[in-house]
C-alpha cells in the first residue's frame, strides 16, 4: 500500500541523509537500505514495516543513478550481474513472504542479529585475508561452472535478506563477488546492478503485502541521487585496493552497533 504521511519539521534532514547514504552507497556498491532502516525507526519513529517498504523505494535512485555512473567508467561485469540477479528475484518473493509472519519488534531484533553476524563474518574474512597475503598465498582459480554456481547461491541469499529486512542485501553481494576473484572496481559496479533488480522485485513484493510512505522516499531520493552521481566519479580517481581493508574494518564495526541498537531500543 502506498500513502503520504503528513509533513514534518525533521523530514528536513532527509535530503541530507540520502546525500550521504546516496554518496557512500556508490562508493561501496550498496543501496543504503541497510543504513535508511536504523535511522528511520530509532530517529524518526517510523513503525518496521514501513521503514522497510520505504527504505526500499528510497534506495532505487541510488542504485540507478549509482550504476549508471559505474556503467559509464566501465566498472561493471553485466553477465555476473544478471546471474546474481536471477537468483535475487526468488530470493525477494521468498523474504516478502517472511516479513507477514514477523511483527514489528521481531523484525528489529532479527536485523540486528543479522546484522551482527554479517559484520562478524567480514571481519573474519578481513583477517583471513590479511594472512593468506602475509604467507603469500595467492588466490586460487576457479572454474566458469563454480564461478556461475556461488554467483546464483549469493544472488539467492542477497533477494531473500533485501526483502526480509529491507535492506540492499550488499553484504552477500560483496561477498559473493568477491570470492570469485572479481577485481574491486568491477564489484562496486556490478553490485548496484543486483541491489537495483533485487529492490524492484522486493518492493514489487511489499506494494502488495507492506507499506510505502512516498513522502519519506521523496525527501531522500532528493539527495541520494545526487550522492550516488558523484560517487562513481571520485572512485574513479581513487586506488580503492589500498584501503580495501579499513574500509571493511570500519563497515562491520558500524553494522555492529546499528545491530545492538536495533536490538536494545
Amino acid at each position: 500500500m502506498i500513502f503520504h504521511s503528513a509533513f514534518e519539521y525533521a523530514y528536513l534532514w532527509l535530503p541530507l541523509i540520502g546525500f550521504v547514504v546516496g554518496f557512500f552507497g556508490s562508493l561501496t556498491g550498496g543501496g543504503g537500505g541497510f543504513i535508511f532502516i536504523p535511522l528511520l525507526t530509532i530517529l524518526f519513529g517510523v513503525a518496521p514495516h514501513v521503514a522497510i517498504g520505504s527504505s526500499l523505494a528510497a534506495t532505487l535512485p541510488i542504485c540507478l543513478a549509482g550504476a549508471y555512473g559505474h556503467y559509464k567508467k566501465k566498472n561493471l561485469d553485466l553477465r555476473i550481474g544478471l546471474i546474481f540477479a536471477a537468483g535475487g528475484i526468488l530470493g525477494a518473493l521468498v523474504g516478502a513472504v517472511i516479513t507477514r509472519f514477523l511483527t514489528g519488534r521481531q523484525l528489529r531484533i532479527a536485523f540486528g542479529i543479522y546484522s551482527i553476524l554479517i559484520a562478524i563474518t567480514m571481519y573474519a574474512g578481513h583477517r583471513k585475508d590479511k594472512k593468506n597475503t602475509a604467507n603469500g598465498d595467492g588466490p586460487k582459480e576457479l572454474t566458469l561452472a563454480s564461478k556461475y554456481s556461488r554467483s546464483t547461491l549469493y544472488g539467492l541469499l542477497s533477494g531473500i535478506i533485501t526483502a526480509t529486512f529491507g535492506t540492499s542485501g550488499t553484504a552477500p553481494i560483496l561477498a559473493g563477488l568477491m570470492s570469485i576473484r572479481m577485481p574491486l572496481k568491477l564489484v562496486l559496479g556490478t553490485s548496484l546492478v543486483v541491489v537495483f533488480v533485487n529492490t524492484c522485485s522486493a518492493l514489487g513484493a511489499h506494494l502488495l503485502v507492506g507499506q510505502v510512505d512516498l513522502t519519506l522516499v521523496l525527501f531522500l531520493a532528493c539527495g541520494s541521487i545526487i550522492g550516488a552521481l558523484l560517487g562513481p566519479r571520485l572512485l574513479a580517481n581513487v586506488k580503492v585496493e589500498k584501503a580495501e581493508g579499513k574500509v571493511r574494518v570500519w563497515y562491520a564495526l558500524g553494522m555492529v552497533i546499528s545491530g545492538i541498537l536495533m536490538i536494545v531500543l
